[in-house]
C-alpha cells in the first residue's frame, strides 16, 4: 500500500504552506486545505506539483466544509497516511486585561477553529485513516495552551482555545492510540506568520524555519534533536516545541 498520502488544514500560507511544500518534495502526495483561494502561493506550488497536490476548499469551522473536504478525499484515494491539523487564527483586539470589555464572538470563533476544528477533521477523516497504515495523527498546538509554564495575563480565547485543544488530543490519544495511531503536539515557536490577518515581523522565526523540525518529528521514528536518535515513546503524549523541548500540560 502506498503510505505517502497526507492531509494539511491552512495550506494557504505560514507554517501550513511550509509543511505542504516539505511533503511534496519528500514525495507525498498532499491533499491541502484552502480557506483563502485568492491567497496566491498554494495555487504556484500547485503548478510545480501538478501531479502530487490537490487543493481542497476547507473551512474547518464548518462542518459541511469538513465533510465535503473528506468525500472529495476519499474521491481520489481509499485512504490517507497523515494528517495534519494545522489551521489557527489568533485575535488582533486589544484584549489584554479582564477590565476592558471582551468579544465574546471572537472568543467563539477561536474555539470553533482551534479547538472544534481538529476534532472535526479528526472525525470526518477517520475512515480514511483507519485504511492507511501510518495512522498519524499530528496537531498544531502553541505554549499557550500549557497551563503548566505559559505565563500569559492576554488573550483568553486563544489561550484557552489552545488548552481545550490540548485536552482534546489528550482524550483522542486515549481512545485511538489503542488502535495503533501515533500522535504528534507540537508548539511551532513564535512565527512570522498572518494568524491576526497581518504579518508578525516581531516573531523570532520563519515558518519554514519551523516546518523542518516538524516534519522530522511527524514523519520520523527517532527524535532528530537528539546526537544519538532514539525512537519516540508513542504510548506517552507530550507536546514538543521546534526544539525539541517537552511542554508541561
Amino acid at each position: 500500500m502506498d503510505k505517502r498520502n497526507a492531509v494539511v488544514t491552512g495550506a494557504d500560507r505560514g507554517l501550513g504552506l511550509a509543511l505542504t511544500e516539505g511533503l511534496l518534495a519528500k514525495g507525498w502526495k498532499v491533499f491541502a486545505g484552502s480557506y483563502m483561494p485568492d491567497w496566491p502561493q498554494l495555487g504556484e506550488l500547485e503548478s510545480r506539483y501538478p501531479d502530487l497536490l490537490v487543493i481542497l476548499p476547507l473551512d474547518v469551522s464548518s462542518d459541511s466544509s469538513v465533510l465535503a473536504a473528506a468525500a472529495a478525499v476519499e474521491e481520489r484515494t481509499p485512504h490517507i497516511d497523515l494528517l495534519i491539523n494545522n489551521a489557527g487564527v489568533i485575535t488582533d483586539k486589544n484584549e489584554d486585561s479582564i477590565r476592558v470589555p471582551q468579544d465574546y464572538d471572537d472568543i467563539l470563533r477561536m474555539y470553533q477553529i482551534n479547538s472544534l476544528g481538529p476534532i472535526r477533521m479528526t472525525e470526518a477523516f477517520l475512515p480514511l485513516l483507519e485504511r492507511g497504515e501510518l495512522k498519524r495523527l499530528c496537531y498544531v498546538s502553541s505554549e499557550a495552551g500549557s497551563i503548566g509554564k505559559a505565563e500569559r495575563t492576554a488573550w483568553f480565547g486563544y489561550c484557552m482555545s489552545k488548552a481545550a485543544l490540548n485536552r482534546g488530543v489528550r482524550m483522542l490519544f486515549d481512545q485511538l492510540s489503542p488502535d495503533g495511531y501515533t500522535f504528534r503536539l507540537y508548539h511551532p515557536g513564535w512565527l512570522r506568520t498572518y494568524m491576526s490577518g497581518e504579518r508578525n515581523t516581531e516573531a523570532e522565526l520563519e515558518a519554514s524555519e519551523s516546518a523542518e523540525p516538524a516534519l522530522e518529528y511527524f514523519l520520523g521514528s527517532t527524535l532528530p534533536w537528539d546526537e544519538k536518535p532514539h525512537a519516540i515513546d508513542d504510548t506517552e503524549l507530550v507536546m514538543r516545541d521546534w526544539q525539541g523541548r517537552e511542554w508541561p500540560w
